[in-house]
């Protein structure tokens, strides 16, 4: 297990975390940081704790934003590959009734050449 020190609101937090996810752990604690510093400037330092809270719950409600972002590109992918398959479905009935009338074509070509040689 490794250490990374975090920053929120000015205060290093050190925490444990698995080997080689300490600039992820970074990252993560710089978003929730940008928020802690926001609600700070409205709202003044009302505490540690309130602001940590107010932070995570807008870091809370951006992941259900972007989970219901993901779950609409989902249903759209869902219908998307629908309509790819309902084309390709008439696409492949639209060829059987091409080849079906090409195969009639040239039967009644053949009864014609047929019909034309036993008369000559």
């Amino acid at each position: 297990m490794s250490k990374v020190t975090i920053s929120l609101n000015g205060r290093p937090f050190t925490i444990g975390c698995e080997e080689g996810q300490q600039a992820y752990l970074k990252e993560l604690a710089g978003h929730l940081d940008t928020h802690v510093r926001d609600l700070a400037e409205k709202v003044g330092q009302i505490g540690e704790l309130r602001l940590l809270l107010m932070a995570s719950l807008i870091v809370a409600d951006e992941m259900r934003e972007a989970q219901g972002k993901v779950e609409a590109l989902e249903s759209d992918l869902l219908d998307a590959k629908g309509t790819i398959s309902q084309g390709e479905a008439r696409r492949r009935a639209d060829r059987a009734r091409a080849a079906e009338t090409i195969v009639k074509a040239a039967e009644r070509l053949e009864a014609l050449a047929g019909a034309d040689g036993s008369e000559a």
